[in-house]
């Protein structure tokens, strides 16, 4: 179930591309949708805090930090590189730099976390990063034709992303999934809300931006977010790191199914390269619990 929670999630988050594109038509800019994604599921965290969740709100002052982390250093910080470098480069390079938080999940657990380790991990990694490039389409050439800053812009979305991981885990070993979510995202509406309370908004009157800001607040933001903190809380923040890089391979179905875009074959490898590396990275506890099943069933009773 957390292994199933987390793709879940990452199902929702590439599902983002949808309310991000009709709130671009609208004219907003891309830190304007920033700020309302996350002020948007900061008032339905609330009510829903408030109705379900009254004694998960409190936190101890100590822990702030853990929120600050999880909502300016990760969210804030990875949806402005994210969106940067989309600005300063091209979708398929930002998408696969976003995806090199993996890598990043996976050293900065094994140095402050102390998560074991292993080879099958750098595998998945490898392959992860592989596939996700495969599927955006990236080459090397394409890729070294744009200037360092922006490279490091790109990376700087992919440590933000892994961030949330990090703090999460750390959150989420102290209070209840909820509460993470609800507190990251009030954090980070609190940083961003003057962004949409100053200057005119030619875009405050149209019917339109509300129902797609709800949609972006409700499905990739709270019910996702809260799927994965949920499938975080029991697993190791590296494997679900790993697990959640199947938003590519929604996101492409979006693609296919709204939008009509076809795949490539090199795009077909690349969501099989993801799709390997997810299950390579389950094997080691499913082998474990059958031969546990095994050693049970031979046993006298």
């Amino acid at each position: 179930m957390p292994y199933l929670m987390i793709a879940l999630a990452a199902f929702m988050w590439g599902l983002i591309g949808f309310f991000v594109k009709g709130l671009s038509a609208a004219g907003l800019s891309p830190m304007e949708i920033v700020a309302l994604r996350a002020v948007t599921a900061a008032f339905i965290l609330i009510g829903i805090g408030l109705v379900k969740y009254r004694r998960h709100l409190r936190i101890k002052a100590g822990d702030l930090p853990l929120f600050i982390g999880t909502g300016w250093m990760s969210i804030v910080f990875f949806n402005w590189c994210y969106f940067t470098a989309i600005e300063r480069m091209n979708i398929p390079v930002a998408a696969a730099l976003l995806y090199t938080s993996p890598a990043f999940v996976i050293t900065l657990s094994f140095l402050f976390l102390k998560e074991k380790l292993n080879a099958k991990k750098l595998v998945a990694v490898v392959g992860t990063i592989a596939g996700c490039s495969l599927v955006a389409g990236v080459s090397l050439r394409t890729g070294s034709s744009f200037p360092p800053a922006s490279i490091l812009i790109g990376l700087g979305a992919g440590l933000g992303y892994a961030l949330y991981s990090i703090f999460g885990k750390v959150a989420l070993n102290k209070y209840h999934p909820f509460t993470v979510t609800f507190y990251t995202f009030i954090i980070a509406a609190a940083l961003l809300l003057p962004i949409l309370l100053g200057g005119e908004k030619a875009w405050a009157t149209e019917g339109e931006v509300y129902l797609y800001s709800i949609g972006l607040g409700l499905f990739p933001t709270v019910m996702a977010y809260f799927a994965y903190s949920w499938g975080l809380e029991k697993t190791e923040s590296s494997r679900a790191a790993i697990i959640a890089t199947v938003e590519p391979v929604a996101a492409l179905i979006l693609g296919i199914s709204v939008y009509q875009e076809s795949i490539t074959l090199t795009q077909g490898i690349g969501i099989a390269a993801i799709l390997a590396s997810v299950t390579l990275v389950n094997l080691p506890k499913r082998k474990q619990r059958i031969l546990e099943n095994k050693k049970q069933k031979s046993a006298p009773q």
